[in-house]
């Protein structure tokens, strides 16, 4: 795809709480319980194993990360705001994880580490209420409970995401640029193309696919 073979573009990372969070994560009906990102094209508008050259350096308080050749990479710009309100939802936290199969492994999880996510009156349940002192914010890595980065048939990936967790695979949700990842449906994963990467409107898309698919479209006692 054309969009792959050029280098990205900078786009500033939204701070959480300007962009609303997917209205699936607060409609009060059934959510999955893990949700699982692609890294490349997914989370992130570049091929960190092709388009970074390391090292990296953490830039503008953490929001972005540049490289050696003065190259600037962040999220999506609906990315930290997601990530943030899936750790928010009530009456208990989104589990999430990653699945890439990217070839750099360690320099796309030192980016997952150099990003952070600015916390916002809007999530308060990731901020402290028991210090004066402004909340700090968070690295993206942190709020991923599972991370699987490594080349390979992602069916891998989430047997070892299902092994850790103990979760079933019909209870996880998997967004993905690259329909050739489709074959984890095989398992049970509801599998979710955002050929554009995610966005809010992109998760709500995936969240009502996995209701529609496994019959959990009504509220739930």
């Amino acid at each position: 795809m054309l969009k792959k073979s050029q280098a990205p573009a900078f786009t500033p990372a939204i701070i959480p709480g300007t962009i609303p969070s997917p209205e699936t994560f607060t409609d009060g009906l059934p959510l999955p319980k893990i949700i699982v990102f692609d890294l490349d094209y997914t989370l992130w508008p570049f091929w960190v194993d092709t388009h970074v050259t390391p090292p990296l350096k953490a830039k503008d308080n953490n929001t972005k990360s540049v490289d050696r050749i003065g190259e600037s990479f962040t999220f999506y710009p609906d990315v930290p705001s997601i990530l943030l309100s899936a750790k928010s939802t009530t009456p208990h936290p989104i589990t999430l994880a990653t699945a890439s199969r990217t070839s750099a492994p360690d320099l796309a999880t030192t980016l997952l580490k150099q990003l952070h996510l600015p916390p916002s009156v809007a999530f308060p349940a990731l901020s402290s209420s028991s210090s004066s002192k402004a909340p700090a914010s968070k690295r993206a890595y942190d709020l991923f409970d599972y991370i699987q980065i490594f080349p390979g048939d992602k069916k891998t990936h989430f047997q070892r995401i299902q092994k850790a967790s103990g979760v079933a695979y019909g209870e996880m949700l998997f967004f993905d640029d690259e329909r050739r990842n489709r074959n984890v449906e095989s398992l049970g994963v509801v599998f979710w193309e955002v050929p554009s990467g995610v966005s809010r409107a992109e998760v709500d898309r995936g969240v009502w696919e996995w209701r529609r698919r496994k019959g959990r479209e009504a509220k739930e006692a």
